[in-house]
């Protein structure tokens, strides 16, 4: 699991590049944590172009960002899921708390 981030006009872009698993989610978890600890941002978007595999420990990863960051009233939204991850955040309804967008 790679992560890359950059922030630009107020929003924080993340990267997720790799697997998102129970493998990688204690450095994921560690390395997210600290990028949404600025406050530099109002809001977040994370990509997901180049995540090759989530499991349910990843899921839960992605759900505790997002309560994180709802209780700092920052939304987060999904961008460029691959099939895969589309298939497992329609099904888990993630969409319905972290929305897609194009």
């Amino acid at each position: 699991m790679h992560i890359k981030s950059k922030v630009y006009k107020n929003t924080l872009y993340v990267l997720l590049c790799g697997e998102l698993d129970e493998h990688s989610s204690v450095h994921a978890r560690s390395v997210m944590d600290d990028l949404f600890g600025g406050n530099n941002f109002s809001q977040i978007i994370i990509d997901l172009s180049e995540l090759e595999f989530m499991d349910s420990t990843g899921i839960g990863v992605l759900i505790g960002r997002y309560k994180k960051m709802k209780s700092k009233n920052i939304p987060i939204f999904i961008c460029n899921p691959s099939s895969h991850a589309e298939k497992i955040f329609k099904m888990t309804g993630l969409y319905e708390i972290m929305p897609k967008i194009v």
